[in-house]
């Protein structure tokens, strides 16, 4: 099995389009290398540590720390998403509604994947 056929890296990656479109996009030019930039990096750092913690997969302890890096990173992404919108840089509000609600789901996901790999760790015993 590989990392890309995890739910929550496939995610993950739609997160990563849908905000370098967005921010190419919508943003005024201003904000391609201030929070464009910052947010750009949150969200492939959200997919990216995914990828880091798959291939610790087999030490438990290892996994669940970088899968609580990556919600650390989705969290700092929908913070980054949330001050564009707050602040007038993103306007188009059907982007940011759906962009929204797939961090918000991720961060979801990533909280119940954490809870499977601790309970198939413990199963394991």
């Amino acid at each position: 099995m590989s990392y890309k056929n995890l739910e929550i890296w496939k995610l993950a990656r739609e997160v990563v389009i849908d905000i370098h479109k967005m921010t190419l996009n919508e943003l005024p030019k201003f904000e391609l290398y201030e929070e464009g930039s910052q947010i750009r990096r949150s969200s492939k750092s959200t997919k990216s540590t995914i990828v880091e913690g798959y291939g610790r997969r087999d030490y438990k302890q290892e996994f669940i720390r970088y899968l609580s890096f990556s919600i650390a990173s989705n969290d700092e992404t929908l913070d980054h998403l949330e001050t564009l919108w707050e602040t007038g840089s993103l306007k188009n509000e059907k982007i940011y509604n759906e962009i929204h609600e797939k961090i918000i789901i991720l961060g979801r996901k990533i909280n119940l994947f954490i809870k499977a790999v601790e309970e198939h760790h413990q199963s394991k015993k």
